[in-house]
């Protein structure tokens, strides 16, 4: 398959602005695993889902990752951060009018500068003069999605962060999570439904378009993921219970197959490249709750992988004409895996 393959219609005004006045205020399309489709809303989840469930979350929190600089000369410097390094280096996403030079540093509010190490690919390798976490916590904004046209606000800072975010390395939410509040892990707990949570620290890389059209010569982006042996322990109660393990999100997903590549679940702390997409066969994961994503990206592929290829288009061409809110911001969407 192609990278044209996975492309669909979307109006811009569908793509969500702003997150919806309540968490859990938002639609949830149920894609069957006969093809049929159904629209509820998000609290409805718990009647899809059944006593013995698995529901694994992603417990990463997004760092305030974006942060303007200036060089000696007054020229503007952008710099979202990527991934954080040994020491005080880190990995950034950097925007400025002339490239940078390791003889002039870049000057960071709060009295901290920046100075150039290095190139990775599209990637810049920078050192800061003081430690990168606590300085991004202090002076970094939240870095929303590029299809957010407006500036941040400060509802961002709590809106775009799962109500269970813990571990700091994420510079993207795993959105799917966005839609829970307390009360309704609270329902779904009391409707017999286990929780257990992994670390995926989502890249800016997730936001990136595919540039080849062959889907074979893509490079996918790494990420940094954690599956403990609590999870391996909870998913094989899970399947002696006859339950299912439902994924909430994309990066869950790629978590839990990436500690599978041996074949079955084992802890797994290092890095993945994990690229799904239609024809892959998965292993560890029976269910998923995501958002809807954006044409001919890799988070599509993995749902089509995921759902069916037809299945999951008919249903996204179902969302645009019902008028569904689309991307980070917008409503969500349960898939069973497909038998296909």
């Amino acid at each position: 398959m192609r990278r044209s393959d996975f492309a669909y219609e979307l109006p811009t005004e569908l793509i969500a602005q702003r997150p919806a006045l309540e968490r859990s205020g938002s639609r949830l399309l149920h894609l069957r695993r006969d093809g049929a489709i159904e629209d509820l809303q998000f609290v409805d989840l718990t009647r899809l889902l059944r006593p013995d469930d698995l529901l694994i979350f992603n417990d990463t929190r997004v760092i305030p990752a974006r942060v303007i600089g200036a060089k000696p000369t007054g020229g503007q410097v952008e710099i979202l951060l990527e991934r954080i390094l040994e020491g005080q280096r880190i990995l950034a996403h950097v925007h400025a009018s002339k490239a940078l030079r390791a003889e002039v540093p870049v000057h960071l509010p709060g009295g901290v500068e920046a100075r150039f190490i290095g190139r990775h690919d599209d990637l810049f390798e920078l050192e800061l003069s003081g430690d990168p976490l606590e300085y991004f916590e202090r002076n970094g904004s939240m870095p929303l999605p590029p299809y957010i046209e407006r500036t941040t606000e400060s509802d961002d800072a709590t809106r775009y962060q799962t109500v269970y975010a813990k571990e700091a390395g994420a510079v993207a939410a795993p959105t799917a999570g966005l839609h829970f509040d307390d009360a309704m892990i609270e329902r779904c707990k009391r409707a017999g439904i286990r929780t257990a949570y992994v670390t995926l620290h989502v890249g800016a890389g997730t936001f990136q378009s595919i540039r080849v059209d062959d889907l074979d010569q893509h490079r996918m982006h790494r990420e940094r993921v954690r599956v403990d042996q609590d999870v391996c322990d909870a998913v094989a109660e899970t399947r002696k219970r006859g339950g299912r393990v439902v994924a909430v999100g994309t990066t869950v997903v790629r978590s839990l197959e990436s500690a599978s590549a041996s074949g079955t679940l084992q802890p797994f702390n290092g890095e993945t490249q994990l690229f799904i997409r239609p024809g892959y066969r998965f292993r560890s994961v029976d269910a998923l709750l995501t958002n809807f994503h954006l044409p001919e990206s890799t988070l599509l592929m993995l749902v089509c992988a995921f759902g069916g290829y037809e299945a999951v288009l008919r249903a996204y061409r179902h969302a645009v004409i019902q008028r569904y809110r689309f991307f980070s911001y917008g409503d969500a969407m349960f898939l069973e895996k497909s038998e296909t």
